[in-house]
């Protein structure tokens, strides 16, 4: 069968999504869960936006063993030396360069002609050329550039020394019909000594980047480009955990296979939504809640009678299980060790020390510790860890029928404990409030979600909420976890607030 290549951008074009600021810690976190997924290729990020950029990339590269590392790059060499210098370690490096090719982009965005278009292609693809083995180029806004001018410009790029080829629709503007037909173009039309690589990389604008993904695989793609739960700019990238079981269940008509391993899939999506702050819709395809439910009558028979009456994916095969073995609070720190090697984690001794006394304390007010409640109790570790504020306690006066009231303190970075105090409508109100009043700000609160981590009365509470800065209207996301739901509201509301605080 076809081999096809999975690119993860999560760390790249996923963190392009409003509101999501992954740290170094845990974009290595998520790096190495993808590694363990499957993935070939990891786009790490963009080494010239950032010192913070081009740490994690670099990071990246020195502790990936098998998969090869991306960094982006404009067509300019500045952005290729930067790229070049965070992925000099790496076991197998790569250049992602691109330069936009659309007539729309060309005129208002670069204002270029055609002919400084195709020289920039020439010039800096074979400069990246000079500094890498294997570099990828990318006629940004594809979908929409003239098709004798998109074959010109990637017909350069491959004379210049261009290994792979990403056709992307920038703005999701194609159609799986019209999209095909653009790879079987190029590939049928391009004149190279080598075998190039082709590949995909699609935006959900119009719903159909799965879709679009898929039928250029049908039409020579070679690769295949998206994000975990396809988060991204607007509405997203292609979902990587679509393709790969389209392509696993659909063997019979794609005829193609992939290295994905399949039941690290639902973890997979579970870590991202959890660090980039963005649910997992519980209708999402392959790995949201209800993916695997069923409640018509009709259905439930079927699947009572036989499971594939209803069911084209079994829950075990993208890792939805039940936790075989769930701790409490006399499990002893070996069993918690080696719950946390299982479920891909390795932590240094201080960090273990810190997660086990975590771990206790919830085990004292939860009678079974699952595997959802350990990642969660970890994110939220990792969280505070990089956060510049923290919470120090929160105390609500309640009154049925009036006013509530709400004491919040915080430690700063200095180790200083300031406190505030404010009323509000509701509990929560008036614990933001008083963060408001901590943090000298007046954020919108756009969104606010509250959801258990797990069944039954002595779960977790998740709470995930959303500010708008009212000037800038950038947009920040914080999650809080803990058994009070008061308590994991203020750790959220913090969390957001400590980045938009980062950004003043």
């Amino acid at each position: 069968m076809r081999k096809i290549q999975f690119f993860d951008t999560t760390l790249r074009d996923g963190e392009q999504t409003p509101g999501v600021n992954f740290n170094t810690k845990e974009k290595i976190q998520i790096a190495m869960q993808l590694e363990k997924w499957g993935i070939d290729v990891i786009e790490a990020g963009f080494p010239i936006a950032s010192q913070g950029d081009f740490e994690a990339v670099k990071a990246i590269a020195e502790s990936a063993k098998r998969m090869t590392v991306v960094g982006l790059a404009r067509c300019q060499k500045k952005d290729i030396d930067r790229a070049y210098e965070a992925l000099k370690n790496a076991v197998d490096p790569q250049i992602h360069t691109f330069l936009a090719t659309s007539n729309v982009h060309m005129e208002y965005k670069l204002k270029m002609t055609k002919e400084e278009v195709i020289a920039s292609i020439k010039e800096h693809v074979g400069y990246a050329r000079t500094l890498f083995e294997k570099v990828q180029f990318s006629p940004e806004d594809a979908s929409r550039t003239d098709r004798d001018f998109l074959l010109e410009a990637v017909q350069t790029a491959i004379d210049a020394g261009a290994t792979i080829i990403n056709v992307p629709d920038t703005v999701g503007y194609s159609n799986p019909t019209e999209y095909g037909g653009i790879f079987k173009y190029l590939i049928e039309n391009i004149k190279s000594d080598q075998e190039i690589t082709f590949s995909s990389h699609c935006h959900d604008d119009l719903g159909m980047a799965t879709a679009n993904a898929l039928a250029a695989i049908e039409n020579g793609a070679n690769r295949v480009e998206g994000a975990v739960n396809g988060i991204g700019e607007r509405a997203g990238n292609t979902a990587l955990e679509e393709v790969a079981l389209a392509l696993h269940i659909r063997k019979d008509f794609y005829g193609c296979e992939s290295n994905i391993v399949l039941n690290e899939t639902k973890r997979t999506s579970d870590l991202v939504s959890r660090l980039s702050g963005i649910p997992v819709p519980r209708n999402k395809a392959i790995i949201g809640d209800n993916a695997y439910a069923h409640e018509s009558g009709i259905h439930q028979d079927g699947v009572l009678k036989n499971p594939e009456t209803y069911e084209i994916i079994t829950p075990t095969l993208v890792g939805v299980s039940q936790n075989s073995l769930p701790l409490g609070k006399l499990s002893g720190r070996h069993a918690f060790v080696e719950k946390l090697k299982e479920l891909g984690y390795q932590l240094s001794e201080e960090e273990t020390k810190a997660a086990f006394i975590r771990f206790k304390d919830l085990a004292d007010k939860k009678k079974q510790i699952t595997d959802q409640d350990l990642i969660a109790l970890l994110t939220d570790q990792s969280r505070e860890e990089s956060e510049t504020c923290k919470l120090a306690n929160v105390q609500v006066q309640y009154s049925s029928g009036g006013y509530q009231g709400a004491i919040v303190s915080i430690i700063d970075a200095e180790g200083t404990t300031k406190v505030a105090s404010k009323i509000g409508s509701g509990s929560i109100q008036a614990i933001y409030n008083a963060i408001d009043e901590l943090f000298q700000h007046d954020p919108q609160l756009a969104e606010y979600e509250i959801q258990a981590i797990t069944g039954g009365e002595d779960a977790q509470a998740e709470v995930r909420v959303t500010l708008n800065d009212r000037e800038t209207k950038q947009v920040f996301r914080g999650i809080g976890i803990d058994f009070d739901v008061l308590q994991a509201s203020a750790k959220a509301y913090i969390q957001a607030s400590n980045q938009m605080k980062e950004q003043e």
